[in-house]
């Protein structure tokens, strides 16, 4: 258990990392869809989207993942609690959330996508509430 505040502390900053990815990259869909005839724009906007989900994004969620994993192996204790498995269930769902990003960044770079700005502002909203569940879950651990 020596480690286990450590692990705990590199769970959180990660899944921090990863949120911000997840906040920011479908803000920069909006940009994207919003500003299509600036084509100076769109090369710029592109290698931004790139460089967030693989460079940022993708690390960060592996590395949350990984941590969780650990962190569950080394205090078993939580896989008593039904909270735990709701979160698990929640977090698959970020996981999906998270894919479908780099779905969504693939279309736009080959300029195949059929979104609206208005679709990735509402789009933007998801990990916020999903987020929201996860945390309480984690503290509050209400059943």
């Amino acid at each position: 258990m020596a480690y286990y505040t450590w692990v705990l502390s590199f769970h959180v900053l990660s899944f921090l990392s990863w949120m911000a990815m997840l906040f920011y990259l479908p803000r920069l869909f909006v940009y994207h869809r919003e500003h299509s005839d600036n084509e100076g724009f769109l090369e710029v906007i592109k290698i931004q989207e790139y460089k967030l989900y693989k460079y940022i994004g993708l690390p960060a969620l592996w590395a949350t993942i990984g941590s969780g994993l650990g962190l569950a192996l080394m205090n078993q204790s939580v896989f008593q609690g039904s909270w735990f498995y709701v979160k698990i269930v929640f977090v698959i769902l970020l996981l999906a959330y998270s894919f479908s990003l780099d779905y969504f960044r693939i279309a736009l770079a080959s300029d195949a996508n059929f979104k609206s700005g208005k679709f990735f502002r509402f789009y933007n909203e998801v990990p916020t509430l999903l987020s929201m569940v996860i945390v309480i879950l984690v503290v509050v651990k209400p059943f």
